[in-house]
């Protein structure tokens, strides 16, 4: 495929508004056609970022033969859905996080992606962030040691006027929104747990407001925490034997962090491209070129535990949703 990516978004929110504006930063690539269910919305989505096209239903988009990848930035409750019927268009994916609502989901979307031979990455750009491979190589290098101990968080006072944060019907809720960011890293740095702690408080829907969370390993911890309810500086902590990183904040957006060792600081600064979704827009674009299905650096077996570690701390804090047949 030595042309350039046509890329398709289907839900045209605020997230969508932020990915266009670095999508639009690569020369590599297309913006052929948005969709929303408001086909008014679209049409002004589409002026503004100067799409090719755009309609009124996602399976009008979906239908479009030029269209080789879609975005679907759509509420957590339909990414299943939506990126099944992608792929049965012969859409590659890029599908925002939380992949799906469970486990189970997960599974289902990759069989179809296998089935069909086609592209399929969840939308986890953090991962892909300059600063995180550096960190990531840094630690596999041994520079600080066997990691130890480990914190991270994200938390912030939500606005109550946004449905989807306090609404469980559309996966609403800390853990999936945004406590998916500390438990990634603590996953990309100490893999999977052991065992998991959590405790939660909960809004009156019944979606979680805060959620605290201690990762057990054989020879180390992690220490996470998710809120709407407060405000936190988002700085993460990796602590070894042999010395300290410090990811400045907003640490789920890394571009600075500071690495101790021997009484000495050294720090590091790896700029972002935009606002940062270009790096997993340039992943996605190069698997497309190389015909892969999945990511080397973000796997569809490290999609599939990440969703195992969201699921096990909903267990352990009692959060169940309507797709997990309970």
């Amino acid at each position: 495929m030595n042309k350039k990516i046509k890329w398709g978004i289907i839900g045209l929110g605020k997230i969508a508004q932020k990915f266009v504006n670095d999508l639009l930063l690569l020369d590599t690539v297309e913006l052929e056609a948005v969709a929303s269910r408001d086909l008014t919305k679209a049409e002004t989505f589409a002026a503004t970022y100067h799409s090719k096209k755009f309609y009124g239903s996602y399976e009008e988009l979906l239908k479009d033969s030029f269209v080789d990848i879609v975005y679907i930035a759509t509420p957590h409750n339909s990414h299943e859905r939506l990126t099944i019927l992608a792929l049965e268009h012969k859409k590659g994916v890029l599908c925002e996080k939380p992949f799906a609502m469970n486990q189970q989901q997960v599974f289902k979307m990759i069989e179809v992606s296998q089935k069909n031979n086609l592209f399929l990455m969840e939308a986890l750009w953090t991962r892909f962030l300059p600063a995180i491979k550096k960190i990531k190589s840094t630690i596999v290098n041994g520079e600080i040691g066997e990691v130890k101990y480990m914190n991270a968080d994200f938390s912030f006072n939500a606005n109550p006027s946004i449905q989807r944060i306090y609404d469980k019907e559309l996966g609403g809720g800390s853990i999936l929104d945004i406590g998916i960011y500390p438990i990634f890293l603590a996953y990309l740095i100490l893999g999977m747990p052991n065992k998991i702690i959590a405790k939660a408080h909960f809004f009156e829907t019944g979606a979680d407001s805060q959620v605290s969370i201690i990762f057990d390993y054989k020879n180390a911890q992690a220490v996470l925490f998710s809120s709407f309810n407060s405000n936190s500086k988002r700085i993460a902590k990796i602590s070894g034997t042999l010395g300290e990183i410090i990811i400045d904040s907003p640490w789920n957006e890394a571009s600075t962090f500071s690495l101790f060792k021997n009484s000495q600081e050294e720090k590091f600064s790896l700029p972002l491209t935009g606002t940062g979704f270009p790096h997993q827009i340039m992943e996605c674009n190069e698997c497309l070129q190389n015909n892969l299905t999945e990511s080397p650096l973000w796997s569809h077996q490290n999609s599939i535990e990440l969703s195992t570690l969201l699921d096990s701390v909903r267990k352990e804090i009692g959060l169940t949703y309507a797709e997990d047949g309970i």
